[in-house]
């Protein structure tokens, strides 16, 4: 039996292959609008897993929890039933409790969604906790400008970017 994948590292960014499946549609077979903030969501996961940062581990070895804090999405073509897609993600700027992750959903080289968020860390006590040092590292891989970047300093809108 083979292990699902955790997608791959590619050109700075990480891409997920993933496919379209019946329950992730609507009933003209088109992918549901909240159904990508699942498929983003995988995204990040297996990035981190990929970069042997899985959540679980982060939390109970490090008391820390991730949080969307901000997400602003661009649905710009659908997605079909049993078509397969690929969620590419990157981070923009890290700072010290939270960093901004960029990623698109795409087919081929067709953009269907874009999507920019911010991340937060969070103890258990619902408090804002620092970016591990590791992870900080480990994100690095995928970061846009390759290194942490000044809070003052922001990356240009999806709009502009092709991650």
């Amino acid at each position: 039996m083979s292990a699902p994948t955790s997608g791959r590292i590619t050109d700075g960014a990480h891409v997920l292959p993933l496919r379209v499946y019946y329950e992730d549609t609507d009933a003209a077979g088109i992918v549901y609008y909240a159904n990508w903030l699942r498929f983003l969501e995988r995204g990040r996961t297996e990035l981190l897993r990929l970069l042997g940062q899985e959540h679980s581990a982060l939390r109970e070895e490090r008391d820390v929890n991730w949080v969307v804090r901000r997400c602003a999405i661009d649905y710009l073509k659908p997605a079909r039933l049993d078509e397969t897609i690929e969620i590419v993600t990157s981070c923009g700027e890290l700072r010290g409790a939270s960093l901004d992750m960029l990623q698109q959903a795409r087919r081929g080289e067709e953009i269907l969604v874009r999507a920019e968020l911010t991340v937060a860390c969070m103890g258990a006590g619902g408090r804002p906790v620092r970016l591990p040092p590791l992870v900080r590292t480990a994100l690095a891989q995928v970061s846009a400008s390759g290194s942490p970047r000044s809070r003052h300093i922001r990356t240009a809108p999806l709009t502009q970017r092709r991650i």
